[in-house]
């Protein structure tokens, strides 16, 4: 805890007969956790001790009060009035991986790359493609991140979750509507584990191909500069047949500034914080990207990277 005293609505998260195990933070700041490093703090933050922890403070959470998981935040702006309510952020409780048969049961908090490598030295083929992808387990589930050829559709056998009145579920894949992009996961809920298939393969030639993933990314994107991924999602094939990069690049976005935010030149569906940038910089060019998209193909480009939160100065919702 901190000298900062909880907002009124989370005083019943500490109490005489209840104290939950993880951390409780007020106005946390999350600008220096996000790949971006820009934005507002968290009304309250809290980092479960374990997902019976995080069940606990979920049943005793006021249901009016919104909740929101962030996991490695790499594509994510939060804006710079900061984010209203309750936000989630799994560690070390959600970070095991083991092997169960032909395939890896990882908590919501490994990172996709760790993910990858542990398959690899478990002789575990077809979990590759996570190196190329920046995040965590839990978020890959909710966007159905993909790259090189798979995306977390093809590999999941099973999510649980917490969901927001702290009841423990076990869903199926087949229950999650994947899409581009997309899956339905229950309002709110947290993921907190999952089982990815795999089959076995030589330990050597999947490093070979994590390898071959890893150089293939810093050869195409800019990896080491302050970004969040993939800006805008590629078309559907109706609309276009062209990648949003190429659109982007027809229009003459390739290297445009906002403030401190800039397409980057290397990549130009990447946005970079070149060292000054606020939220509202960074979402402002990519409005801008956008118009000028339309304006050039008639294409209307959809956000991949989520903007939550607040702009600056932005009123609270949420009840004192």
């Amino acid at each position: 805890m901190t000298d900062i005293p909880l907002p009124q609505w989370a005083q019943v998260l500490d109490t005489d007969d209840f104290h939950p195990r993880g951390r409780l933070t007020p106005q946390a700041a999350l600008g220096a956790r996000t790949w971006f490093r820009v934005g507002g703090p968290a009304e309250v933050l809290f980092q479960p001790a374990s997902t019976e922890d995080l069940a606990q403070v979920m049943q005793r959470l006021p249901l009016e009060v919104p909740v929101l998981p962030l996991g490695a935040c790499s594509n994510v702006i939060v804006r710079d009035g900061g984010i209203d309510g309750m936000v989630i952020r799994l560690a070390r409780g959600f970070s095991t991986i083991t092997r169960d048969g032909e395939g890896l049961v990882a908590g919501a908090a490994c990172l996709d790359m760790t993910v990858a490598e542990h398959a690899a030295e478990s002789g575990l083929s077809g979990l590759e493609f996570l190196a190329g992808i920046p995040g965590s387990i839990g978020g890959a589930v909710a966007m159905n991140a993909g790259a090189y050829g798979s995306d977390m559709a093809t590999v999941l056998d099973w999510v649980e979750v917490v969901t927001r009145d702290g009841r423990l579920l076990r869903l199926p894949a087949a229950s999650l509507d994947f899409g581009y992009r997309h899956a339905t996961l229950p309002p709110q809920s947290v993921v907190v584990r999952v089982r990815l298939a795999a089959v076995d393969a030589p330990p050597a030639a999947i490093r070979q191909r994590i390898g071959e993933i890893r150089a293939a990314r810093e050869a195409a994107q800019p990896v080491r500069a302050r970004t969040g991924g993939s800006t805008f999602r590629n078309p559907d094939p109706d609309e276009s047949g062209r990648r949003a990069w190429e659109l982007i690049d027809a229009a003459g976005c390739r290297g445009l500034r906002v403030g401190g935010a800039q397409m980057s030149e290397k990549h130009c569906n990447f946005m970079l914080n070149t060292g000054d940038a606020t939220a509202a910089d960074l979402e402002g060019l990519g409005d801008a990207v956008r118009r000028r998209v339309h304006g050039h193909t008639g294409v209307t480009l959809r956000w991949e990277i989520k903007r939550i939160g607040r702009p600056a100065h932005a009123g609270t919702g949420i009840p004192a």
